[in-house]
């Protein structure tokens, strides 16, 4: 080797968005005049600069260039060590290339964002906010949320509640805004509320929202009600107070003439006697004679039946699946876009429907999922497909064994198979009006954890999500799903 380096220091520190520099000595001990290239590499090369660039040294002379670093104040560069290195290329040895390598550690700076979506939001019972919160430091973020309002007039309740989040990625909360009272009757009222992010030794981050609560029934029919309630009193009291004297003229004047002056009826208009029964049609046969005490157990028989139809006949409610909680939501909230689903555990079968990001199956409790059912509102239509294990797989993968489903707003699409016999889920794919929509998801694998939530990508190709493992010898036992 006909080259010698030295890094000083090798080890050194920068903050994002700041500049750090070491330098780089080199000396020529050859025998021949060299010019040496340098190049960065390594995690930290794109905001890495070498100055000069080469430098052209005679045999026994030593030259020094400075290596500059300058992060940016992102999350694309991870807190931490990060080791580096300089490739020295020789003009005249190419294949005599050195590569010092020293260490640069980032240090580690938080920075948090959170927006309401949307920031005002109405209702009569409830309304659904969503607060979405990015990390956009370099170092992971957790952080608790909590919810207020002047006058306690809301009630909170976010799901959920603590987080966790990585360098450059969001979460989306979902928050329930309960009113305390109902308004009956009347017209609108806004009730401004804040949702808080919690970080330890941090103040908290507040973002302001507004619920614009809508009265039950409108003011102007109020007015009419108690009007025609008013009107019905007063008229029932004049009712009661007159009673008009209705006297009848031609009674009056047989009462002056006398009952004896009445004449008696005539025989021929008396009622006529009953008529014998008809005897039946030559070959038809007369019904047998029903007899006293027949009649009376005719009659007891009749009674019973009676008793017996008086019972009210049980009857099951119907059951509620994904379509049925997704009608309700959008008959709440019209213009809106809402997903709802269920999903079967082996088992035990299906759980109760869910929306909008709330947690369908037991999430750790080792039991898989054998199907899912998905409804959406607002979202035109959804397509989705099992993905189950493949025991001819030589990759341990699995396949989907059967064709997409597809289901329009409002209908209930299910994916996977409740047979006794079915494949356990390991994942299935989603996705809402064609692929031309967006839909997010995330899944708690068996022996991992949750997911990150990942969503489809529109326009560029990925027209669905896909939401579970690849592994056969695992599966699914959770889902979150949102539109």
């Amino acid at each position: 080797m006909s080259l010698w380096t030295s890094l000083e220091p090798a080890s050194t520190t920068v903050d994002p968005g700041g500049g750090a520099t070491v330098r780089l000595r080199v000396r020529n001990t050859g025998d021949v005049v060299d010019e040496y290239r340098f190049e960065p590499v390594g995690d930290l090369a794109p905001w890495a600069r070498v100055e000069p660039q080469s430098l052209r040294l005679y045999p026994g002379t030593t030259g020094t260039v400075e290596v500059s670093f300058a992060p940016p104040r992102t999350s694309d560069v991870a807190a931490g060590p990060h080791p580096y290195a300089v490739r020295i290329t020789p003009t005249e040895q190419p294949e005599a290339t050195v590569v010092p390598e020293g260490n640069v550690t980032v240090t580690p700076f938080t920075q948090v964002r959170a927006e309401l979506v949307p920031p005002v939001v109405k209702g009569r019972w409830r309304g659904r906010p969503k607060l979405a919160v990015d990390n956009l430091g370099n170092t992971r973020v957790t952080a608790s949320l909590a919810g207020s309002d002047n006058g306690d007039q809301l009630s909170f309740d976010l799901d959920p509640s603590n987080v966790q989040i990585e360098p450059g990625r969001a979460v989306f909360v979902k928050a329930r805004l309960k009113p305390r009272e109902i308004i009956w009757f009347g017209s609108k009222q806004e009730r401004p509320y804040a949702l808080a992010v919690q970080r330890s030794g941090v103040d908290p981050q507040s973002v302001e929202g507004t619920f614009v609560q809508r009265g039950f029934l409108p003011g102007w029919l109020a007015t009419v009600l108690g009007m025609t309630v008013a009107l019905a009193i007063a008229f029932v009291v004049i009712w009661l107070s007159y009673k008009p004297d209705v006297r009848s003229l031609a009674t009056e004047q047989m009462t002056e003439a006398g009952a004896d002056r009445i004449p008696a009826p005539s025989p021929a208009l008396s009622a006529p006697a009953s008529e014998a029964p008809k005897a039946p049609p030559a070959g038809v046969p007369a019904p047998p004679a029903v007899t006293e005490p027949e009649q009376a157990a005719g009659a007891g028989a009749g009674a019973g039946a009676g008793g017996g139809g008086s019972e009210e006949k049980e009857t099951e409610a119907p059951e509620r699946t994904a379509a049925t909680a997704v009608r309700q939501l959008a008959a709440e909230d019209p213009g809106g876009r809402h997903i709802c689903y269920r999903v079967y555990v082996a088992g035990q079968g299906w759980t109760d429907a869910v929306c909008d990001g709330e947690t369908a199956g037991a999430a750790g409790s080792g039991t898989p999922l054998r199907a899912v059912n998905i409804a959406v509102s607002g979202a035109k239509g959804t397509s989705g497909g099992a993905f189950v294990p493949n025991p001819a797989s030589t990759k341990g993968e699995g396949h989907y064994p059967d064709p997409w489903s597809n289901a329009a707003d409002g209908i209930d699409n299910y994916v996977g198979s409740t047979e006794e016999d079915a494949p356990d889920l390991m994942g299935f794919s989603v996705n809402v009006d064609g692929g031309r929509g967006a839909v997010c998801q995330s899944t708690y694998v068996h022996g991992d954890a949750w997911l990150g939530l990942a969503c489809d990508e529109p326009g560029t190709g990925y027209d669905f999500t896909y939401a579970g493992t690849h592994d056969n010898d695992s599966w699914i036992e959770a889902i979150r799903l949102t539109v």
